[in-house]
């Protein structure tokens, strides 16, 4: 891949994506897979205007040795160290910016059950730290490649054409062409409009149908929003947390779910792939879930917690995306969750009430977001998908058809 492309993506990533401002501090969070690209975004950091930038490394290979030989309460201990540089995330809230290039089979036989349990542990000491940094920072998810992972998504490729052929589909999707600001600018615009259309509606609850028996039905919390593309911080920093980014999406209302979701794609979780599954829900909570593959792994994420078996966000992506257009499967959330409408299990985002700036996350979660340590979204969106809206004055409005946007 040429250099200038791959600059002009991490310009992308760091000046559109997570749009550093001067004096900021940056974290980045990456694989081994492509410390050059990484360099580079650190450059362009630096060139926005960061006074530091950090990265932090991860490697999946190690993280399978941890697990294998590290008791289950080592493995779960969140040491004073990593303490106290929580601390200092709060006080300084850095950019966060995350590069994904995972291997999706990379934790294959690690002992799921183990793992979840230290995450567990780890998540009583760090959950708080994050809830007081909620909305007040600037983030951003993107990926390049890893071997691995082109492999998988090519499996018919050499190396080296498999990872060329992946820099391509990334930089396709994700709107990284001749002047990627301006068609950032264009595509933030147009989910905004349809954000503004679905909050006039005033929506009191979505059901969902599909011919492969999805029948579903989820509640809304009165005053919240439709919200996609970029974001802004509390403190008015605009940024578009995903890169690449389809959705229009909302938190539902906590224990207000029922009937039978089926997925469409693959989840990758915790490095394994859990398949063609469906999710039933009585009361907004998951109380039964079946998968042909890694069922229960699907049943690990369901209780990692209280919050985890219920909905934190609904997500919806027109089937007509450029990533569903590009016939490839990802096998990664990022891409996969901007090819179909999903639903996630756990967090909510109170980024979703109006008003939320002047409310604290517990009146947030009081209205009916979810809290949990998760937030897993997993694809639902097929071609004949339909969603309908019922309005809290009583009308019926077609929100999707066909897989689609129905306005």
């Amino acid at each position: 891949m040429k250099k200038t492309r791959l600059k002009k993506y991490a310009s992308l990533i760091a000046n559109v994506g997570a749009r550093v401002q001067k004096g900021q501090e940056v974290m980045i969070f990456a694989e081994l897979d492509q410390p050059e690209f990484v360099k580079m975004v650190v450059d362009e950091c630096y060139k926005a205007g960061a006074k530091r930038v950090d990265v932090e490394w991860s490697y999946q290979p190690l993280t399978k040795l941890h697990v294998r030989h590290r008791s289950l309460k080592t493995l779960g201990t969140v040491l004073d160290w990593e303490v106290e540089k929580l601390k200092r995330r709060v006080e300084v809230l850095p950019v966060m910016i995350y590069l994904l290039s995972e291997d999706p089979d990379g934790l294959n036989g690690i002992n799921q059950k183990k793992y979840s349990k230290s995450s567990q542990e780890r998540y009583k000491v760090i959950k708080p730290f994050r809830d007081k940094m909620e909305n007040k920072y600037q983030w951003c998810i993107a990926a390049v490649p890893g071997v691995a992972w082109a492999k998988k998504v090519f499996p018919d490729c050499r190396k080296n054409e498999a990872v060329e052929k992946l820099w391509e589909a990334i930089l396709l999707t994700s709107r990284c062409g001749d002047d990627p600001v301006e068609q950032w600018n264009q595509h933030n615009a147009d989910l905004k409009s349809r954000c503004d259309y679905l909050n006039s509606l005033n929506i009191e609850s979505l059901h969902y149908s599909s011919s492969n028996g999805t029948d579903f039905t989820v509640g809304l919390i009165e005053g919240s929003q439709f919200l996609g593309g970029g974001e802004y911080t509390l403190s008015g920093n605009y940024y578009n947390p995903n890169i690449p980014s389809e959705e229009v999406f909302i938190s539902p209302k906590r224990g207000e779910a029922e009937g039978v979701v089926y997925s469409t794609m693959p989840l990758s979780y915790r490095g394994e792939l859990i398949e063609n599954f469906y999710i039933k829900f009585e009361n907004g909570k998951a109380v039964e879930a079946k998968a042909e593959k890694n069922e229960e792994l699907l049943n690990e994420l369901i209780s990692m917690d209280e919050g985890s078996a219920y909905l934190g966000e609904c997500a919806l992506v027109p089937y007509d995306s450029p990533i569903r257009n590009s016939g490839i499967l990802f096998y990664n959330t990022l891409f996969d969750e901007n090819a179909a409408c999903h639903l996630a299990l756990g967090e909510g985002f109170s980024s979703n009430i109006v008003g939320n700036e002047e409310m604290t996350l517990e009146e947030c979660r009081e209205k009916g977001i979810n809290k949990s340590i998760v937030h897993e979204d997993f694809m639902i969106g097929s071609a004949d998908l339909d969603i309908t809206a019922k309005t809290r004055d009583g009308k019926t409005v077609q929100i999707f058809k066909d897989g689609n946007w129905a306005f």
